[in-house]
């Protein structure tokens, strides 16, 4: 047995059991082992092999990027690459996204990172964004903050007062899920800008569509959140799908007018 010095791994996998509200014996039976093995690696008194390290976090659902920090905690090599996107080696991910952008036109879609930064978007995106303030469309292109600032799609958003905190609050759960300082002060930024907060009898909670103006048409939009369920590269896992679809078949009938693809 060996002591582990503090801040390593033993109080980095306590920190993501306790985030993840999952008590030592519940996480001992989904990663396989005791909850005497469990709760010896979290008082440093033991240090576990690769495997288990991987088996532990991948049980408490903890990102690849914070699995290598765990697996460096403990002296082990990164076990997950993290590539650039432009790399050779991820042309069959980059021509998937391809493929997916432009077969939902013409609604509009986009390919985000952990923060939120536009990686890629679609000719329906481009349209819902053609009079934001190009300032606001510089790389880095914050796409819930093109949404919520007034010189974004803000001014456009009929239902701002709902929409606005379902944003805030999806930018908010990811910070506290998968901690990051800059996710933290985007939610902070985009509840600044947010309209007061009201809770009318109709609310739906999280079934908030997206009720807009542009073009002289009317759109209702709902969206769907999709990620890679099976990547293994640091910088794949992290990519986010956003896809609007059309909330009644006028809005269906109005971007396929508007959109020109």
């Amino acid at each position: 047995m060996t002591t582990e010095p503090a801040g390593g791994l033993a109080v980095a996998l306590r920190t993501w059991r306790t985030r993840r509200r999952v008590s030592q014996l519940e996480l001992a039976a989904r990663a396989g082992t005791t909850q005497r093995h469990v709760s010896f690696i979290e008082s440093g008194r033991s240090t576990p092999g690769r495997a288990m390290i991987i088996r532990l976090a991948e049980s408490l659902e903890v990102p690849v990027r914070e699995r290598n920090a765990l697996l460096l905690a403990a002296g082990f090599a990164p076990a997950y690459p993290q590539r650039d996107l432009d790399d050779p080696r991820l042309a069959t991910v980059r021509a998937a996204l391809d493929r997916i952008l432009h077969g939902h036109l013409p609604f509009p879609a986009v390919v985000v990172d952990r923060h939120g930064d536009l990686v890629a978007g679609n000719a329906g995106f481009g349209m819902l964004t053609r009079d934001v303030d190009p300032a606001l469309l510089t790389a880095p292109v914050s796409v819930p903050r093109v949404l919520l600032h007034p010189g974004g799609l803000a001014p456009h958003i009929v239902n701002l007062d709902e929409w606005a905190w379902h944003v805030v609050d999806r930018v908010h759960a990811e910070s506290v899920r998968n901690p990051s300082d800059r996710l933290r002060r985007l939610a902070d930024e985009l509840a600044a800008l947010a309209p007061p907060r009201r809770v009318s009898p109709q609310h739906l909670g999280f079934a908030v569509p997206l009720h807009l103006r542009t073009g002289g048409r009317e759109l209702r939009l709902i969206t769907t959140l999709t990620h890679f369920g099976t990547a293994t590269d640091v910088t794949v896992a992290e990519l986010r799908l956003e896809a609007f679809l059309p909330a009644d078949e006028a809005t269906g009938a109005a971007l396929n007018d508007l959109v020109r693809w």
